[in-house]
C-alpha cells in the first residue's frame, strides 16, 4: 500500500469515527450538564466542599470560582512538584527547581501540558498521577464549564445566573471524562502502551552500555492527556516514544481520542441552543480550517521543492519513520488545531512552510476544532464578531441567537480576541529583545524566531506542543512562559463569562425577516473568512519574518 493511499484511508476512517461519535456523544454531554438530577457520589463531594447542587450563580461569582480554583490548583501542584522527593514511588528524583516547579504547575492547571523537562527523569509516579494527572482532568473541566455557561447565556433569559461552576466541574469529571478514560487507557493498554509502577528496568544496548528504561502509569494518563486536549507527555519523546504511543493503531486512536470532545461539543451546543443546525454549521467551519490545514501541511512535508528532502521521498527528518509524514502530519495539525500538546514528530524540522501553517493554526486561536470547551466558546466569540460585521454591512443592529449584539458584548469581544496576540507578541518581541533569551535559541535567522514565537503562541494558546530547537528549561522561559499560560488561559475565560452575563441578562428577541441566518453556507463562509482575516492580519508581519523567510 501506497503512504498517499495510507493517509487517504487513516484520515478517512478518522473523519468517520468522529462523525459516528458526534450525535450521540454531544447530546449525552447536554443532558449531562442540562439534568436536574445529581449522583449518589456527587451528592457525597458537594457536602464535602459544601455546595448546593441546586444553586445557580452569578457570572461574577461563577468567574471568581473559576479563577479561586485555578489559584489553589497552582499552588498544590507546585508544593507537590517541590516535596516530590518525600513522597511514596518518587523513583530517587530531587524536588522540581522552583522556577521549572511554578512553569509546570500554570502549565498543567490552564490545560497547558507545555514541559520544559523530561518527564522520565524528573517526575516520580505520585507526582505524575496525583499531580499532573489530576489536573488533566481538572483543567478539561473547568474548559467545558466556562462553554457551558456562555450556551447558557444564550439559552435563558432575564436571568443573571450561569448554573453553578462547582456542580458542572463535578459532573463533567465524573459522568464524561472519567468513563471516557477508563476505556481509553484499557484501548491503549491492548494496543501496546505500558501501564505499571516499575522503578525501572536496566538494559544493556546494542553498543554494551547500561540504561534504566523508566515504567510508569502511562497508558492511564495518556488517555485523558488527549481526551482532555491536555498534552504533554509520560516521556520527553511525547507521542512518538513507543511506550506511549505504540503502534500505526494507538497512533490514529489517539489522533480520535483528541478530537472527539471538542467536536462534539458542537452538537451539545446546538442541542442546548434548541437548534442543532447551529452545531453543524460551526462544526463545518471547524472541519473546514482542520481541513485545509492538514491538506496544506502534508503538501509541504511531502512535495517540497528542496532537492535533498525530493531525493528522499519526503521531509523525514524528526518524524517518527512508525507512523511517515502523512501520520505525523496530521498529528500535528490536529494537536495545534485542539490545544493540545502532544506531537508524534518534532515541529521544528518541518518544513518551514509546514511549520509556519502549524503557528498559524494556533494563531486562529484555537478554533479548529479547539480544545474541550475552549475551542467552541473561541468559535461562538468569533461567530458574534461576525454577525456585528454583517450587521455593519446592512445597517441594523446585530443578532445571533436571538440576542441583539451590543456595544458591550463587542467590547468583551474584542478583548477576548486582542488578549492572545497581544501576549504572543509582546512575549516574543521581549525575548527577542535581550541576550539572555536569545541565548535559549539553538538556531539563528529565521527558523531561530520561528522557534520563540511558537513557544509564546502555545503557551498563550494553552496549546503545550514544542517546535523544539529551543532551550526552554531556564528561569526566563520558566517564568515568561508561565505567565504567558496563566494569562491566556484566566483573561479570555472571564470575558467569555462576562459576555455570557450579558446575554443572559437581555430578552430573547423574535426573528425578523432581516435576521442573518447564521446556519446556512453564507454565514459559514464569513465566519471562516472573519478567522482567518482575524489571524492573518495579526500574525502575517511575524510570519513573514519567520517560517515564510525560510520556506521560500
Amino acid at each position: 500500500m501506497s503512504d498517499t493511499t495510507a493517509g487517504l484511508l487513516q484520515a478517512g476512517a478518522l473523519i468517520a469515527a468522529l462523525a459516528l461519535c458526534w450525535r450521540p456523544l454531544g447530546d449525552y454531554m447536554a443532558r449531562v450538564v442540562t439534568s436536574e438530577k445529581d449522583l449518589r457520589v456527587e451528592r457525597g463531594i458537594y457536602r464535602v466542599i459544601g455546595v448546593d447542587s441546586k444553586s445557580d450563580q452569578r457570572w461574577s461569582v461563577y468567574a471568581a470560582s473559576v479563577v479561586a480554583f485555578a489559584f489553589v490548583g497552582v499552588v498544590v501542584l507546585y508544593v507537590i512538584q517541590r516535596v516530590q522527593a518525600h513522597l511514596p514511588l518518587s523513583l530517587g528524583f530531587k524536588g522540581v527547581d522552583p522556577a521549572l516547579a511554578f512553569n509546570t504547575a500554570a502549565s498543567f492547571v490552564t490545560n497547558t501540558n507545555w514541559q520544559a523537562y523530561s518527564g522520565e527523569s524528573t517526575m516520580g509516579h505520585v507526582a505524575q498521577m496525583a499531580g499532573l494527572a489530576v489536573q488533566n482532568f481538572i483543567s478539561a473541566a473547568v474548559g467545558i464549564a466556562v462553554a457551558v455557561a456562555l450556551i447558557r447565556g444564550f439559552v435563558r433569559s432575564r436571568s443573571d445566573r450561569l448554573g453553578n461552576f462547582w456542580v458542572d466541574t463535578i459532573r463533567i469529571i465524573i459522568r464524561v471524562l472519567l468513563p471516557l478514560s477508563v476505556l481509553a487507557a484499557i484501548a491503549l493498554i491492548l494496543m501496546g502502551a505500558i501501564q505499571n509502577f516499575s522503578t525501572g528496568t536496566d538494559v544493556t544496548t546494542l553498543l554494551g552500555h547500561h540504561q534504566t528504561i523508566t515504567g510508569g502509569p502511562v497508558a492511564s494518563q495518556e488517555a485523558i492527556k488527549e481526551l482532555g486536549t491536555n498534552g504533554g507527555g509520560f516521556y520527553n519523546a511525547n507521542s512518538a516514544h513507543p511506550f506511549e504511543n505504540p503502534t500505526a493503531l494507538s497512533n490514529w486512536f489517539e489522533n480520535f481520542l483528541l478530537l472527539l470532545i471538542p467536536v462534539a461539543l458542537t452538537r451539545t451546543f446546538g442541542t442546548m441552543v434548541g437548534d442543532r443546525r447551529q452545531g453543524i454549521a460551526l462544526v463545518s467551519v471547524m472541519a473546514a480550517l482542520w481541513g485545509t490545514l492538514v491538506v496544506a501541511v502534508t503538501t509541504f512535508e511531502v512535495h517540497h521543492h528542496g532537492t535533498a528532502l525530493q531525493a528522499a521521498g519526503a521531509a523525514m527528518e524528526g518524524k517518527e519513520t512508525r507512523f511517515g509524514e502523512w501520520a505525523s502530519a496530521l498529528f500535528a495539525v490536529s494537536t495545534t488545531g485542539t490545544s493540545t500538546g502532544a506531537v508524534n514528530s518534532f515541529h521544528s524540522s518541518f518544513t518551514g512552510l509546514g511549520g509556519g501553517a502549524l503557528i498559524l493554526n494556533m494563531g486562529l486561536g484555537e478554533i479548529s476544532p479547539g480544545g474541550v470547551g475552549s475551542g467552541i466558546y473561541g468559535i461562538l466569540v468569533l461567530a458574534i464578531m461576525t454577525v456585528f460585521v454583517a450587521g455593519l454591512m446592512v445597517g441594523r443592529t446585530p443578532e445571533y441567537l436571538h440576542k441583539k449584539i451590543t456595544g458591550r458584548e463587542i467590547k468583551l469581544v474584542s478583548l477576548y480576541i486582542l488578549t492572545m496576540p497581544v501576549i504572543v507578541l509582546v512575549g516574543t518581541g521581549i525575548a527577542m529583545s535581550f541576550a539572555t533569551p536569545r541565548a535559549s535559541m539553538l538556531n539563528a535567522g529565521p527558523h531561530g524566531l520561528s522557534e520563540v514565537l511558537y513557544s509564546f503562541m502555545s503557551a498563550t494558546n494553552n496549546n503545550g506542543s514544542a517546535f523544539a530547537g529551543l532551550s526552554a528549561n531556564t528561569p526566563f522561559y520558566n517564568v515568561a512562559l508561565g505567565i504567558a499560560m496563566l494569562l491566556g488561559r484566566i483573561l479570555p475565560m472571564l470575558f467569555v463569562l462576562g459576555l455570557a452575563g450579558s446575554l443572559g441578562q437581555q430578552q430573547k428577541i423574535p426573528k425578523t425577516p432581516g435576521t442573518l441566518p447564521t446556519h446556512g453556507p453564507l454565514f459559514i463562509g464569513m465566519l471562516i473568512g472573519v478567522a482567518v482575516i482575524v489571524a492573518g492580519l495579526t500574525f502575517f508581519p511575524v510570519l513573514a519574518l519567520g517560517p515564510l523567510a525560510e520556506g521560500l
